[in-house]
C-alpha cells in the first residue's frame, strides 16, 4: 500500500466515524437513549469506523489501481459494505456494551456510502494519475519486454506504470533507450530507488542469463516477482495465447475449477436475475415482435433459433430475434458478421445495436444451456474451423456460454479468426477466474456498452 492510499484509508475512516454520528443525530436528535452514555457512543463509532475500514481493506480498495476500473470498483465497493454489516453485527452480537440500532445502522451506512463517493471522487481529481498506479520493473528489454511497451502504447493499461527496463547481458533491446535503467545497480537497489510494487520477469532466452540471486533477494524483501503471462494475466486481464505453455496451466495455483457451491451460487444468481431481467424487459420484447411484424407484414419468422456449441461441446439452439433477412444464408453457407452487413434489415440494424435482438436468450439461460455471462457461444462451423487454427480455442467450452461476456466487452465484434483469437484470450481469463464477483463487473460494464452501442454489429 502507498503512502497516498494510507492517507486515504485514515481520511475514509473519519468519515466512516462521522457517518455514525450522523446517523444517530438524525435518528435520536441531540439526546442518546437513556441506556447509552456518550462514552459508549463514541467507541461504537470507533468500531464502526474500524470495522468498515477493514471490509474496505479486505476488498483490496486500498492498494493502488482499485479505482481505475469503475464497474470493478463499485462491486468491490458494493462487496465491502455488505463484509462491514456482517463485521458491525458479529462485533454488536460479541460486545454488548457496543449498541447500534437497526435503524442507526441504516443510516451510517447511507452516509457512509454518500461520503466515501464524494471522498474517492475527490480522490480521483486531485491526486496524480501516476500515483494511483502500481509501479512496474521490467526484467529485460527485448521482445518480451516490447509487448508490455506495445499495451501502454496502445492504451490497453488501467492500473500499472513502468518505471523503466533493465537490459539483460548479451540481449537485444527494442524499447525506447530511454526508459532503460542504469546497469551499475542491483535490482534489489533499483526496486528500492524507484519504489516498484512488481518486477516482472520479460527475458526473451532465460538461458544462463536471468539474475537469480537478485530475483530471490527481490523475492524475499517483499518484492512481487511475476512472469510475463502471470502479468498478463494479473494487469490487463488476460491469458496470451502466444506466451501460454501446459506447465503454467498445471501449477496455476488457483482458477479453472469451480467448487460445487459455486457452480450452485452461479445457477441461482443466473435464474434470479434472468426472472428479473424477463419482468423488466417484457414489453419491449413485445414492442420488438410487433415492430418484426410490421416489417415483414406478418410473412417472416420474428425469432430464429440457431445452432450453437455450448459447455463441453454440446450442440444447442439459441433463440434471438430475427435481425437478418429470412435468406440471409440461402446458400447454406455460414458466414461471419460484417460491418454495415446488407444481410441486416432496418429493424434488426436497430435491436443489434441495442442488444434488443438477445433478449430472448433469457431462456436458454432458464433452461440451462447458458448461463447470462460466459464465453459467447459460437457456430459448430466456425468452432471446428477456429479449434484446428488457434491453440487451446477449445478450452472456451469448459463453462456455459453467456448472453453477455468478458471479452464482448473489451474486444471489437469478431468477424475474422484473428479477432477469434484476442477475444479467446479473453475467454480463456474468464474460464480461469469464473465466479459471481467477476459476473457482477461483467453485467455492470455491460450496461455501459448497451447505453452507448458499442461493438455491436
Amino acid at each position: 500500500m502507498s503512502r497516498t492510499y494510507v492517507y486515504l484509508g485514515v481520511f475514509e475512516a473519519i468519515v466512516f466515524f462521522l457517518a455514525s454520528q450522523f446517523g444517530a443525530f438524525f435518528r435520536f436528535g441531540w439526546v442518546l437513549p437513556p441506556n447509552v452514555s456518550p462514552a459508549s457512543w463514541v467507541a461504537t463509532g470507533l468500531f464502526f469506523a474500524v470495522g468498515m475500514s477493514v471490509a474496505m481493506l479486505s476488498m483490496g480498495l486500498y492498494q493502488r489501481g482499485a479505482q481505475e476500473a469503475e464497474a470493478g470498483f463499485g462491486v468491490r465497493l458494493g462487496l465491502a459494505f455488505v463484509l462491514g454489516l456482517v463485521l458491525l453485527a458479529v462485533g454488536f452480537y460479541a460486545v454488548p456494551v457496543l449498541f447500534m440500532g437497526r435503524g442507526v445502522v441504516g443510516l451510517s451506512l447511507a452516509f457512509s456510502f454518500i461520503g466515501i463517493s464524494l471522498v474517492r471522487a475527490l480522490f480521483a481529481r486531485q491526486v496524480d494519475v501516476e500515483s494511483r498506479r502500481r509501479r512496474v520493473l521490467v526484467l529485460g528489454a527485448g521482445v518480451n519486454a516490447h509487448a508490455i511497451a506495445d499495451a501502454l502504447e496502445h492504451g490497453k493499461n488501467q492500473g500499472f506504470l513502468v518505471v523503466g527496463y533493465v537490459q539483460l547481458p548479451r540481449s537485444q533491446v527494442t524499447v525506447d533507450h530511454a526508459t532503460l535503467l542504469p546497469a551499475d545497480r542491483s535490482l534489489l537497489e533499483l526496486a528500492m530507488a524507484y519504489s516498484v510494487d512488481e518486477i516482472v520477469v520479460a527475458a526473451d532466452d532465460q538461458r544462463g542469463k536471468l539474475p537469480v540471486d537478485e530475483l530471490v533477494d527481490c523475492k524475499l524483501s517483499g518484492f512481487e516477482v511475476l512472469d510475463l503471462l502471470s502479468f498478463f494475466e494479473k494487469e490487463l486481464h488476460l491469458i496470451k495465447i502466444n506466451l501460454l505453455y501446459p506447465s503454467w496451466i498445471f501449477f496455476s495455483t488457483n482458477g479453472f475449477r469451480m467448487s460445487l457451491g459455486g457452480r450452485l451460487t452461479k445457477r441461482l444468481f443466473d435464474v434470479t436475475a434472468a426472472l428479473v431481467m424477463l419482468s423488466v424487459a417484457f414489453p419491449l420484447m413485445l414492442l420488438v415482435t410487433i415492430a418484426s411484424l410490421i416489417e415483414s407484414r406478418g410473412r417472416d419468422p420474428i425469432l430464429y433459433h440457431q445452432v450453437r456449441v455450448g459447455q463441453h461441446g454440446r450442440l444447442f439452439h439459441v433463440h434471438k430475434f430475427r435481425s437478418m433477412r429470412v435468406d440471409a444464408e440461402a446458400d447454406g453457407v455460414a458466414r461471419w458478421a460484417a460491418k454495415n452487413d446488407a444481410r441486416i434489415t432496418a429493424l434488426g440494424s436497430f435491436i443489434r445495436k441495442t442488444r434488443l435482438d438477445e433478449l430472448p436468450q433469457i431462456f436458454n439461460v432458464f433452461k440451462g444451456e447458458m448461463s447470462l455471462v460466459g464465453p459467447r457461444p459460437e457456430r459448430p462451423e466456425f468452432v471446428q474451423e477456429l479449434s484446428a487454427s488457434i491453440p487451446y480455442y477449445a478450452e472456451r467450452h469448459r463453462v456455459k456460454p453467456g448472453v453477455t461476456g468478458w471479452a464482448q466487452l473489451l474486444v471489437t465484434y469478431g468477424s475474422d479468426a484473428e479477432d477469434a483469437r484476442r477475444k479467446l484470450e479473453y475467454d480463456l481469463y474468464y474460464v480461469k477466474h469464473a465466479g459471481l464477483i467477476l459476473d457482477l463487473v461483467i453485467l455492470l460494464q455491460t450496461v455501459e456498452v448497451v447505453l452507448f452501442s458499442k461493438g455491436a454489429r
